[in-house]
């Protein structure tokens, strides 16, 4: 009797536990889930990096929920990812060619349709790689490109390792803005071969990636192609400061001015390294100015002189070449005296000088001459006439 009493109150208890699960799972959320995107690919249209990175909306998705989307993309290689979350179906960017790029995308869900709780999708990847022709050997070697005073680029390179003798290199660009991607049309040679290019007229074409593309042909063989991209304004070259002016008041304050280069470069983009000296000693300062004020650090300095450089300055740019160095410009209180005014002028005249008085010498020992009268006569005659 006592095992039937313990068997039906334990059926008691798995019938209450059953009825609270029932209980609890009639009540409880439907979990929610969504797709990934459709159609993730990377897309090259043709201007030497610049890719688009497109997609289609997830399937089966309720209309009246707001969607994002998460991106995440890199060049192979790369250790971090960027990522972007964006409502569009396209993404672009600029990328190295010279590397394999990937991405992965995932759907996100707004709150509003998941109860206050975040909803992800799996991910969805795609890659890009361009097709690698030819031996890595037969591609450029050390690339180099200047943006001279923010007006005109050149960039010059050499040849591969191993090439042959009828090839030829070419190179094209492209900046956003631009329709399409356009060839060089000033090329520098050496023996009838590109070595570099002169672009112009890059207006609007600063901010913003620079792409490059150096390719080859050749009869014998396939030539590698190389990809560049660049920001112009990092790579800018400024022209020299000129007009230099420099003055010592009170003997002891050095004050130094100049122009600012010409040219497109707005003046707060500048950035000067100045190189004061004094007799045979140098001293560097820095300034975004165009004028600097020292004291004489030497007080019995017979030679205040300095040189300057510019470049430009982190505000307006993240990196740059400085210009190269301007003539010494030396104060004029200071200068010495010319040696040709104090040797060689008055040499001279002294021997000019010793000169005329030898002249007039040889000159009074000679018999005057006589006159023939007939000689005078016509002379006269010939006076009258063209006075006449």
């Amino acid at each position: 009797m006592a095992l039937v009493s313990e068997v039906a109150r334990c059926l008691c208890i798995l019938l209450i536990f059953a009825l609270i699960g029932h209980t609890f799972t009639a009540h409880s959320p439907r979990k929610i889930k969504v797709n990934p995107p459709q159609n993730f690919s990377i897309v090259d249209p043709g201007y030497l990096g610049y890719l688009y990175l497109q997609w289609q909306p997830p399937v089966a998705l309720d209309k009246k929920c707001k969607v994002e989307y998460e991106l995440k993309y890199r060049s192979v290689g790369n250790e971090s990812w960027k990522t972007i979350i964006t409502k569009n179906l396209l993404y672009k960017d600029g990328f190295d060619l010279n590397k394999h790029v990937e991405g992965k995308l995932r759907t996100l869900l707004s709150k509003q349709c998941t109860n206050g709780s975040e909803v992800r999708s799996l991910w969805t990847e795609a890659s890009y790689a361009i097709s690698e022709k030819g031996s890595p050997k037969t591609k450029i070697e050390d690339m180099n490109c200047i943006y001279y005073n923010w007006e005109y680029l050149v960039c010059y390179w050499k040849p591969g390792i191993t090439i042959h003798s009828d090839i030829n290199y070419f190179m094209y660009f492209w900046h956003e803005g631009m329709d399409h991607t356009l060839q060089c049309s000033n090329y520098f040679q050496d023996k009838d071969k590109n070595i570099g290019c002169k672009v112009s007229d890059l207006e609007s074409s600063d901010y913003k990636d620079f792409f490059i593309c150096v390719n080859g042909s050749s009869k014998h063989e396939t030539i590698r192609s190389s990809y560049f991209i660049f920001q112009l304004q990092n790579i800018v070259k400024p022209e020299s400061p000129d007009y230099l002016y420099i003055t010592v008041e009170n003997s002891v304050d050095i004050k130094m001015k100049w122009n600012t280069p010409e040219g497109p470069i707005p003046s707060r983009c500048f950035t000067y390294e100045i190189v004061v000296r004094e007799d045979d000693t140098s001293w560097v300062f820095g300034t975004d100015k165009n004028n600097l004020l020292k004291k004489k650090t030497l007080n019995e300095s017979k030679d205040v002189c300095f040189f300057i450089r510019s470049k430009v300055n982190i505000y307006c740019a993240d990196d740059g070449y400085w210009s190269e160095w301007s003539e010494e410009e030396c104060w004029a209180g200071y200068h010495t005296p010319n040696l040709m005014f104090i040797f060689i002028v008055p040499g001279c005249l002294f021997i000019v000088f010793l000169l005329s008085i030898l002249c007039m010498a040889l000159d009074g020992g000679k018999p005057e001459p006589k006159l023939n009268t007939t000689e005078v006569e016509n002379e006269s005659n010939s006076y009258e006439e063209t006075l006449c």
